[in-house]
């Protein structure tokens, strides 16, 4: 009676061994050859944009205002990095050139603590401006 578990046993064990396929070696990755090199083209930088703080500073130049920008940066929780108010009037800044503005005359830099999604917030508003360079 003992023998028949046993023989049931190596029975089993052998038929899942004989259902596997031989092993095969697997061939290493050959490379395309690639007939011309592809060169990938730098993300271009946004245009320099200068910062005003004072309106005085405009009144002999000619300029268009092409609308209102601002930039911020959020501290997510406490135990993040606090906000810092140059990154928001950089990130503003980045905004103006995306609007093809040469400058940005700055209202106001705030930290906000009552900020939804963040835990405190800095803002920067200003107006993006096409300057002449008459």
């Amino acid at each position: 009676m003992r023998v028949l578990p046993l023989c049931l046993l190596a029975l089993s064990l052998t038929g899942c061994s004989l259902l596997h396929k031989p092993y095969k070696p697997v061939e290493p990755f050959k490379p395309t050859p690639q007939t011309e090199l592809t060169r990938v083209k730098p993300t271009p930088r946004p245009a320099m944009v200068k910062l005003y703080t004072d309106a005085g500073d405009l009144v002999s130049k000619p300029f268009r205002d092409l609308g209102e920008v601002y930039g911020e940066d959020c501290q997510a929780s406490a135990q993040n990095s606090p906000p810092n108010i140059n990154t928001a009037r950089k990130r503003m800044q980045i905004r103006a050139s995306s609007m093809k503005a040469n400058a940005v005359l700055l209202h106001h830099c705030e930290v906000v603590s009552s900020a939804q999604g963040c835990y405190r917030q800095a803002v920067c508003q200003g107006s993006a401006l096409k300057v002449s360079n008459q």
